[in-house]
């Protein structure tokens, strides 16, 4: 269907720029009289464009006002998720978690691309199938099939963590795009693709990519002009694929728009269905449970002849019933990241209009000109997050070197003194901005652990750590945080990183006495004090809903809990989102 409107929509641009050109330039502006698309008038052209295009996979997500937070009992007392009413903006939501088979998918583009220069760009995105190991219980056959096997095709994909899940809807955003060219006839198709000669969706638009050969372009109706790339303006790039917020997974979730009358909610939920309970009423499946959850201690899945939600673990995605909008399993199977940071007073502060906490503002990082660099030919890390996993630092003084402990031998814990001083060169080379050299220390220390004796039996561990720190891969434009001095004028922020913003800044701090600390650290160390007193930092990502191996409790979508985001389990999966542009009404 998305192939036939997009070729229709292809369609209607032809016809419509060969109509307008023939006639004159038909089509007037309001505000300058001038013709629109007319190359004798300058050619400025304006795109026929009807409504925005539901992508693969998506669902819409018609927005609206909601009473957001608790709707059940607080047993464990947390207090972090009191109601308080919100707006959301329509947005696109997938129809299922993501599955084994689209993150299959994903794992050989990836090696297509990269195996054979940069393996650790694939290490990074492999799911960590030993989360189904429990010291007490006999997981092996889950950790063997669970990922490959097809008989678990259509289930969730689980052991990702936060930054592999952000990472696969980046990767799906570019395919998609891609996908829409080739289908237009701009881009030949070519699965030759290797390194940075991949397509990047920001890498075309900034004119660096051009893939094995152009079919055709779109005709440039400027004066001098001929032919021209596809830009924004012509409505063909879908917005790209992330994870939802915390305010729209719920908003979603609840699916209220099945339970409204005009603007009255007729009944708040307690669940993504109506009701108190988790059996369906309906005639032909009377008693059924209508979502995948541990009904009590030892109770995964019922009694044998008659297995009542059929899943000792997971279930396939489209298992049980949907909700309103069309989703299936927002309540039960996996839980699921979200894009925010978690903070327990995050209801207090966060706006009453798309609510979201864990903004860092950037941009593309430019030569002297103005223009934006050449797209990048090396691994990019996050040189300062290597240095604190593995040796610690000040804010967070716990390691992987610490955790350790008097377990390294002697051949460990000179590996570990070595690549501390790759580390510690690489951040010096970076703060000089010679960017490609630090990348290219910390490819020295990499290959360091690759070339280590036998006797470091940690050395895959190193690896794969170093390999969670890949900030962008060959293809992908550099970007970096805005800084204050960029915005001195702008009342509505100034600092790039506003994570923190009421709750951990300067500003939300009780003692002012402690503004040199504050002004060393920015507050983290001194509000949230993490492997001290807490275990919150600004890398505790919230996940929602229930799983496979929670009680009812958390089949609510406003419950709420935290996970840091390198770390994944058995019992967490994601789906994508996307952005509705323009109204928030579509066509369904």
């Amino acid at each position: 269907m998305i192939v036939q409107r997009q070729l229709f929509r292809l369609f209607l641009i032809s016809i419509s720029t060969l109509f307008l050109v023939s006639c004159g330039g038909a089509g007037d502006s309001s505000t300058t009289g001038w013709a629109y698309n007319d190359t004798k008038n300058g050619g400025f052209e304006v795109a026929p464009f009807e409504e925005q295009e539901t992508g693969p996979g998506l669902v819409l997500v018609e927005g609206g006002t909601f009473v957001m937070g608790r709707t059940e009992q607080d047993p464990m007392f947390r207090h972090d998720n009191l109601a308080r009413r919100v707006s959301v903006n329509s947005f696109y939501l997938d129809q299922t978690e993501v599955r084994n088979v689209d993150y299959l998918e994903y794992l050989y583009w990836l090696n297509r691309v990269f195996a054979i220069d940069y393996p650790r760009i694939v290490q990074k995105a492999l799911p960590d199938t030993l989360v189904w190991r429990e010291k007490l219980a006999f997981n092996e056959p889950m950790v063997d099939f669970y990922l490959r096997h097809p008989a678990y095709r259509d289930y969730p994909v689980v052991g990702v963590n936060w930054l592999q899940a952000r990472d696969y809807c980046n990767w799906r955003s570019d395919r998609v795009n891609e996908f829409l060219l080739v289908q237009y006839g701009i881009l030949k198709h070519y699965p030759q693709q290797v390194n940075d000669d991949h397509f990047n969706t920001d890498a075309y638009l900034s004119n660096q990519y051009e893939g094995d050969k152009t079919n055709k372009q779109l005709e440039d109706l400027s004066p001098n002009g001929d032919e021209r790339r596809v830009r924004m303006e012509d409505g063909i790039f879908l917005p790209k694929y992330r994870l939802p917020t915390e305010t729209e997974w719920e908003f979603a979730a609840l699916g209220l728009i099945g339970n409204t009358m005009y603007e009255r909610v007729v009944e708040r939920r307690l669940y993504p269905w109506n009701g108190h309970i988790t059996r369906t009423d309906d005639k032909h499946n009377y008693g059924d449970m209508v979502a995948n959850f541990k009904r009590g201690r030892g109770d995964y899945m019922g009694v044998a002849g008659n297995l009542n939600d059929a899943a000792a673990y997971t279930a396939p995605v489209y298992a049980y019933w949907p909700n309103d909008y069309g989703l299936y399993n927002m309540a039960g199977n996996v839980s699921e990241w979200v894009m925010d940071v978690y903070r327990p007073l995050s209801f207090e502060d966060v706006d009453d209009m798309s609510a979201f906490r864990g903004n860092v503002y950037k941009t593309y990082v430019r030569d002297n000109d103005g223009a934006i660099e050449a797209k990048l030919d090396y691994i990019l890390f996050d040189y300062e997050g290597i240095q604190e996993w593995l040796v610690g630092t000040e804010q967070n003084p716990n390691s992987f070197k610490k955790n350790l402990g008097q377990e390294m031998n002697p051949a460990e814990a000179q590996l570990i003194d070595k690549l501390e001083k790759h580390i510690i060169k690489a951040i010096d080379l970076n703060n000089k901005r010679k960017f490609d050299e630090a990348s290219d220390e910390i490819i020295l220390a990499m290959d360091e652990i690759s070339g280590a004796p036998d006797e470091v039996e940690i050395a895959n561990e190193l690896y794969k750590g170093f390999s969670d720190f890949i900030l962008a891969q060959p293809g992908d434009l550099r970007e970096r945080e805005v800084t204050i001095e960029e915005n001195l004028e702008r009342r509505n922020y100034r600092k790039a990183n506003n994570i923190n913003y009421l709750d951990g800044d300067y500003a939300s701090t009780y003692d002012d006495t402690k503004w040199d600390a504050w002004k060393d650290n920015d507050g983290s160390k001194e509000m949230y004090d993490y492997s001290a007193t807490s275990m919150l930092n600004d890398k505790a990502r919230v996940y929602k809903g229930g799983s496979w191996r929670d009680g009812a409790y958390w089949l609510s979508p406003g419950t709420r809990r935290f996970l840091d985001q390198r770390q994944s389990t058995s019992t967490i999966g994601f789906r994508c989102a996307m952005t509705r542009v323009g109204s928030p009404i579509g066509n369904y």
